[in-house]
């Protein structure tokens, strides 16, 4: 018989215990891709994202922290960036036109500029949108940071740097990519305003 409280108690120390394991794990990654991201913001450049379901949400979250800010104690200008999951039309009108596997690379393709990042989102790292949008950016001069899970699929391969989250629960690789992401967007506002 399902028992909640076992449950909860499950579920909050395995969410624990992954971040935990990216600590251990991801943290040079992690590094990576803060520098990644600031040399990028140094040289007038931009942030893309992407992914799907969730993903496409912490996509679209990502892009708000960098744009508004996530320190309030921080004032700083706002960060160029855009999340490429956002645009019912545009989506709906790709998926219908070019194929739901190429909406995102066409959004490269057409807002990518050599030097900007394209931070892929993929719990299961196989998402064959996202891989495409990766390989339009490798296309045009983009760098890409991979938030990834499991064994990080095919786009950690693919990615300039992938972070991969020590887990196989899809739940567990989630709250793992909105955590990290926070720290990432944390440490380049404190690093280049703070």
């Amino acid at each position: 018989m399902f028992n909640r409280n076992q449950f909860l108690k499950d579920s909050l120390h395995e969410s624990a215990e992954t971040k935990l394991n990216i600590e251990k794990e991801c943290a040079e990654d992690i590094f990576k891709a803060v520098d990644l991201i600031k040399e990028a913001y140094l040289g007038g450049k931009k942030v893309l994202l992407c992914g799907n379901g969730g993903s496409a949400a912490d996509s679209q979250h990502i892009a708000t922290e960098l744009m508004v800010r996530l320190s309030h104690h921080i004032e700083r200008p706002a960060l160029p960036a855009i999340a490429l999951t956002t645009d019912s039309s545009n989506l709906t009108a790709g998926g219908n036109d070019i194929g739901f596997e190429n909406i995102f690379a066409r959004n490269v393709e057409g807002l990518g500029n050599e030097g900007d990042i394209l931070i892929a989102i993929s719990t299961s790292g196989n998402s064959l949108n996202v891989i495409k949008a990766v390989e339009k950016g490798k296309e045009k001069g983009l760098k890409s940071i991979g938030l990834l899970g499991g064994s990080g699929g095919k786009l950690k391969s693919l990615v300039d740097t992938a972070i991969v989250v020590p887990s196989e629960n899809v739940q567990r690789i989630q709250e793992g990519h909105i955590t990290i992401a926070h720290i990432i967007c944390e440490i380049v506002e404190n690093e280049l305003f703070g």
